[in-house]
């Protein structure tokens, strides 16, 4: 299967003549199992720092490093050889200029990483710009930022007033003219985020932001149903992962516990 890439993704939202726009199918991964289990099936595969809560338990995401976001991307991409694959750069790992190109060149060189991602629009434009200046894909993130959680006092849903919309516009186009392939929109209120996909020349990727975007994200866990903590509003979940697969551990101990497993034919 041929390779997607940066221009596979522009033209989805930019079609050829005659073509009609076709929407972006985005889905997390933390290894390589996974992955190639996605792979022939999705389009961009995020090697979120989600990973610290749905795989590693913890509250948020801001204790994920470098070496851990590192660990998982290289595992992501020995099981995706389709899909295209962005390695989410961790809380305090770009947040100046030479550190930010230090460690997007360590995700470039130490795995197969399309791209990284970081969160923050017009504040962030400059650091953006730098990497994409050193030769790095780079995917932006505005509106509700995870890795601001703690500085902001929760999970806040952006765009509910004029002020709120206006600011993450900016922050978007500004992404843009640093020279981002993509944009991640979390978080924000529908019609802002539609609003938004339509002034952008790039794509748009949604979280929790409505249909209007170019595409769509969830963290595999909450999507298949593996991750019961909490459920977001956002969530649908197409599997009731946990539960069925409890249901074979129970099958399973039953057939130990039974003498039923393993059988004349399981055994050497």
């Amino acid at each position: 299967m041929k390779k997607i890439n940066l221009s596979t993704l522009y033209t989805k939202k930019h079609p050829k003549e005659g073509n009609k726009a076709t929407k972006i199918s985005a889905i997390t991964a933390y290894d390589a199992l996974f992955a190639s289990i996605f792979d022939p099936i999705i389009d961009f595969i995020l090697v979120g720092d989600s990973l610290n809560m749905s795989f590693n338990g913890k509250p948020d995401t801001l204790s994920a490093h470098m070496d851990l976001m590192l660990y998982h991307t290289k595992a992501v991409c020995q099981g995706a050889k389709r899909a295209f694959v962005v390695a989410d750069m961790p809380y305090g790992s770009y947040n100046t200029t030479k550190q930010a190109v230090k460690n997007a060149m360590r995700f470039y060189q130490e795995s197969l990483a399309d791209a990284v991602k970081l969160e923050g629009g017009m504040q962030k434009a400059h650091i953006i710009k730098a990497l994409v200046g050193e030769g790095v894909a780079v995917i932006g993130h505005v509106g509700l930022l995870p890795q601001s959680v703690r500085g902001v006092g929760g999970y806040k849903i952006v765009g509910k007033n004029a002020q709120s919309a206006q600011k993450v516009l900016e922050d978007a186009l500004s992404v843009q003219e640093a020279g981002a392939s993509l944009v991640v929109l979390e978080g924000v209120v529908a019609s802002v985020a539609t609003e938004i996909s339509a002034k952008l020349d790039i794509p748009t990727i949604g979280i929790g932001s409505g249909a209007g975007c170019d595409g769509q994200i969830l963290v595999f866990s909450d999507m298949l149903g593996l991750f019961s903590a909490f459920k977001p509003k956002f969530v649908r979940t197409y599997l009731e992962g946990a539960s069925l697969i409890q249901e074979a551990l129970k099958r399973y101990v039953a057939d130990i516990q039974g003498g039923n497993f393993p059988s004349p034919e399981e055994s050497y």
